[in-house]
């Protein structure tokens, strides 16, 4: 049984707004674990009055996320929740499948590996594997990074239709992060065809004086590139001679996560 007080029954208070979610989650955990409940057990549940319970389970039910089973009085997770999970099926499975190939990436080239998607103007990275060389901390998981001025943004924005690159481009602007980002379209423009022609991109100190980073495109099964794998390491090391001579192997490990996504070509 859990700690629900039905006496805090606020409904105007933030508090009150946050324990409405609270109470909402759990009665989607309680339909997962049984399959079907009914409005007096999620009642006794979740220790609220039954008709607060009918309240979560009547929203929710408006969402999609649950629906009646039938004539019984029995509630079951509905298919909204297919429509949510959806939206984070691909990037969980990229990540499961990129696992083992930046593994063997970081300790191949020695530096810091990472996979990166593209989240409405940002790149944002997934997955991170420090190579036994990397001299930094710094984790990037969850972080969203500035497209044009990192190797895995530029990447996701080569690969975009020319319309939607250029109407994200606009909408953004392509702020100065330091003195050697890329801030005029028509360099950027240039640069991201050279990414398209080479197999990877680039990025020279322009997300943090004193940093290199790399990146190449992953492709789903229909060949749409869907991540970015980069790696990234200090300037004195990861020289930009010493980048462009290592690209091969990322591109490589690139390709070996499209393939294990389906890619065929």
């Amino acid at each position: 049984m859990s700690n629900y007080n039905p006496d805090n029954e606020t409904t105007g208070s933030s508090s009150g707004g946050v324990q409405s979610v609270d109470r909402a989650i759990h009665v989607l955990e309680i339909l997962a674990r049984r399959g079907e409940a009914g409005v007096s057990e999620v009642a006794a549940e979740i220790d609220v009055h039954k008709s607060t319970a009918f309240r979560l389970l009547g929203a929710l039910e408006a969402r999609g996320l649950v629906e009646q089973a039938g004539e019984r009085g029995k509630y079951r997770l509905g298919f909204g929740i297919v429509r949510l999970a959806g939206a984070v099926t691909g990037r969980i499975d990229i990540t499961q499948q990129s696992r083992p190939v930046c593994e063997d990436l970081a300790e191949e080239l020695g530096e810091t590996v990472n996979l990166a998607v593209l989240q409405e103007s940002y790149a944002v990275n997934l997955y991170q594997v420090r190579g036994p060389g990397a001299v930094t901390a710094q984790n990037w998981v969850g972080q969203l990074t500035p497209l044009h001025a990192t190797s895995s943004g530029k990447i996701l924005l080569a690969h975009l239709p020319d319309e939607e690159r250029s109407a994200l481009l606009t909408e953004t602007g392509l702020k100065k992060v330091t003195p050697r980002t890329i801030t005029a379209k028509t360099k950027l423009e240039r640069n991201l065809a050279e990414a398209r022609e080479r197999g990877y991109a680039w990025a020279l100190e322009e997300l943090e004086l004193g940093l290199h980073a790399m990146a190449a495109p992953v492709r789903d099964r229909d060949g749409e590139v869907i991540a970015a794998l980069s790696a990234s390491g200090p300037a004195y090391r990861l020289s930009e001679e010493r980048l462009h001579e290592l690209a091969p192997v990322l591109v490589k490990g690139a390709q070996e996560i499209s393939h294990r996504m389906g890619y065929l070509g």
